[in-house]
């Protein structure tokens, strides 16, 4: 799918494609972005601090994040069959922000989750974490995982990257990165976190959750370790549920 096909319709027609310039600034680190997202396996490669990177930093007068952060897209036909190999291929990083207000104008040109269609997937992770399973950042973590019937993604999807953006989890340095997933009967939302066998870590990502989402107290949340999608090759299959 072409990066201009992510754009809001009105974007498009308008000529207001913030999303086009963000992606032309990039043009001239195609190589060394290449060799970064080309590392074998999802782990990180080693020779990256070597390479000559253009620093996304807050302009004067804007409001810092406390980490920037990178968004990321993934597609892939669901009748093939995923591997570490071939989901590294379809997921293509999209722009880093570096304050709320770069935020706001990239998020506000990108199309809702709602509004993507057959098995796609919005990443926002902190920069220099891949949303991959086997980055150093993620192998011995996990994520809690929602189940949302359609309709929901878009509000859903909002709400928990403004509580991340905002710090709004208090677990330090523990929180990777969020993920909303599209798929034909229902949308699933996951956060990443980075250790696993915390589980006084995890519970009280969970807790939290619970509070910025306005989550009924019966709603079931899953949670599933990194090391065991590695086992079974699946994201959200045989998770640990919880009320």
């Amino acid at each position: 799918m072409k990066y201009t096909s992510l754009l809001k319709k009105e974007e498009r027609q308008s000529g207001m494609n913030q999303f086009e310039h963000l992606k032309e600034e990039d043009c001239g680190e195609q190589d060394e972005m290449k060799e970064i997202n080309d590392s074998d396996g999802g782990s990180v490669n080693n020779n990256n601090n070597n390479i000559k990177r253009k620093m996304v930093t807050p302009a004067p007068g804007e409001h810092p994040l406390q980490y920037n952060y990178t968004f990321w897209y993934s597609r892939r036909t669901p009748s093939r069959p995923a591997n570490t190999q071939s989901y590294e291929q379809n997921i293509r990083q999209m722009g880093t922000v570096a304050s709320v207000e770069q935020f706001w104008k990239f998020y506000s040109h990108l199309v809702r989750p709602g509004d993507l269609t057959g098995h796609s997937d919005f990443h926002l992770f902190k920069e220099g974490i891949k949303p991959m399973w086997e980055d150093e950042a993620n192998k011995n973590g996990g994520k809690w995982i929602i189940r949302l019937r359609k309709g929901l993604a878009s509000r859903f999807w909002e709400n928990i990257i403004l509580a991340m953006l905002g710090e709004q989890f208090m677990v330090g340095e523990e929180i990777c990165g969020v993920v909303v997933s599209i798929r034909f009967q229902e949308d699933i939302l996951s956060i990443w976190n980075k250790t696993a066998h915390d589980q006084v870590t995890t519970s009280r990502i969970r807790d939290t959750l619970r509070r910025v989402l306005n989550l009924p107290p019966n709603t079931i949340m899953e949670y599933k370790t990194h090391n065991d999608s590695l086992k079974d090759n699946s994201s959200f299959r045989n998770t640990k549920i919880t009320l």
